[in-house]
């Protein structure tokens, strides 16, 4: 499998190559030459499957020539049978059309677990074949950190330099990374939002005073890998709700716009799939651009929902290009034009193409709050807010047909947000046992101003340098 840039003047590489890379050296993001396809009779084929069976069935066709059958299987073996629940993403039915899938089984109690053990697990792969080190360089709202941390800690190729915006996670977000001591971790709290961190790394990847002297490799879902392995928990639960031959919707809290991509993935590989309901806050840039062409970043406003608390998201950009005919060079020429005004308006071909699969909504504190308190009386679901943004833009979103099961994407632990659940229904959700004592470890981190020059310069003087 060949995976080209998204603004066109990368080098093709192959699934390790990418995966290593993260982000293209043009400055856009890898994305396979064409999409594999399955028949509805294969689809079919893999009801019953395990979900370690499933991941590596599904990834097969990304990582050919990268890895050999037995090597993905036993890395999917390896990654899925250690999760807190042995169906690993499972589903609850909350009424006759609203499901909720369970994507916090994973050590960090995040969706990010799902891909991200998975991710840690190839750089060790890939970097032990080459004989090479890797400095991973990330932005994290919040659980991409703890998440990524988690597993590459201790790794003996592997560095990690982890920023995150200083005051705007919660405290469990914050405890699982700044908390974790292994000599290969560094938590970098930033003066900023979460844009300004992303910023930061971007321009990392960019600059030839880091690259010169360090093997950058990226984490966040600019990462491929990611996605890929994100793909599988649409089929996952497709399969358990009729599919391929009952299509599914699903609403997925979004903010950086990856784990609603890998839908679209999905979709393109030929899963059913009714619609796929973009759910933001009220830093809602991509509400607006599917709604009214308008991607046109603000200000970012702290909310409940910290995860989502974005107004550049990175993976919209490889929609535009799918979706807009994969012209790499005008992709170039229309996210420069981003980058120097924060505004845009989507080609038409760009909007027709989003609208036949994507519809969206927004949700402001109340009525994620409410949303919480309908999963709570109704479901007797204790939900968190991020999820409840989902719930809330499944339950608002129109033009879906009777009978359509409705999937809301539930991406944390509502422990990890404790005292925004608790002040909306009342209970104070606990951390599970396998979180530890988490509250009763020492936090080491280092806090920066909100200049690119006191990110870049930490790394450089820290980091060991890994190439030359």
């Amino acid at each position: 499998m060949d995976y080209i840039s998204t603004r066109g003047s990368a080098p093709t590489l192959d699934f390790e190559g990418a995966t290593l890379a993260g982000l293209a050296s043009d400055g856009g993001l890898y994305l396979p030459r064409e999409w594999p396809r399955l028949s509805m009779e294969e689809i079919r084929e893999l009801r019953g499957l395990s979900y370690s069976q499933l991941a590596a069935r599904i990834m097969r066709p990304f990582v050919e020539g990268s890895l050999t059958d037995d090597e993905l299987d036993s890395l999917c073996e390896t990654v899925y049978g250690d999760f807190g629940h042995a169906a690993v993403a499972p589903l609850v039915q909350m009424d006759e059309t609203h499901w909720l899938l369970e994507l916090f089984h994973g050590p960090t109690l995040a969706f990010k677990d799902v891909a991200l053990q998975m991710l840690g697990h190839l750089f060790e792969t890939f970097l032990a074949r080459r004989d090479e080190r890797l400095t991973i360089v990330g932005a994290t709202s919040g659980d991409t950190g703890s998440a990524a941390i988690n597993a590459v800690a201790g790794r003996d190729r592997v560095e990690i330099f982890m920023l995150h915006p200083s005051g705007r996670v919660s405290d469990v977000q914050r405890r699982q990374m700044t908390t974790v001591r292994a000599p290969n971790v560094h938590n970098l709290a930033i003066e900023g939002s979460f844009d300004d961190a992303q910023r930061h790394v971007k321009r990392m990847f960019a600059d030839e005073s880091v690259t010169g002297t360090l093997n950058l490799g990226a984490v966040n879902s600019i990462n491929w890998a990611r996605l890929m392995a994100q793909v599988v928990y649409y089929f996952y639960s497709a399969l358990q709700l009729g599919g391929p031959d009952r299509k599914v919707a699903f609403s997925v809290p979004t903010g950086n716009f990856g784990d609603v991509f890998a839908g679209y993935v999905a979709a393109q590989m030929g899963l059913p799939i009714e619609r796929l309901i973009v759910a933001t806050n009220v830093n809602d840039i991509l509400h607006r651009a599917l709604t009214n062409g308008d991607y046109s970043a603000g200000e970012t406003t702290a909310t409940i929902t910290p995860s989502m608390d974005i107004q550049v998201s990175s993976n919209f950009e490889r929609l535009l290009f799918d979706a807009g005919g994969r012209d790499g060079a005008s992709m170039a020429e229309q996210m420069a034009g981003f980058d120097a005004s924060k505004a845009m308006q989507l080609t038409n071909a760009q909007r027709d193409g989003a609208s036949a699969l994507f519809s969206s909504a927004r949700a402001d504190q109340e009525q994620t709050a409410r949303a919480l308190q309908w999963a709570y009386r109704n479901a007797g679901q204790v939900i968190d807010p991020h999820t409840g943004v989902g719930l809330h833009a499944a339950q608002v979103v129109e033009g879906i047909g009777p009978g359509t099961p409705i999937v809301t994407l539930a991406t944390a632990h509502p422990a990890k947000f404790r005292d925004a659940v608790e002040r909306a229904v009342g209970v104070r959700p606990s951390l599970p046992a396998r979180v530890g004592d988490l509250f009763g470890r020492e936090e080491v981190f280092s806090e920066l101003g909100g200049d690119y020059e006191a990110s870049r310069d930490f790394v450089l003087q820290t980091a060991t340098p890994s190439a030359g």
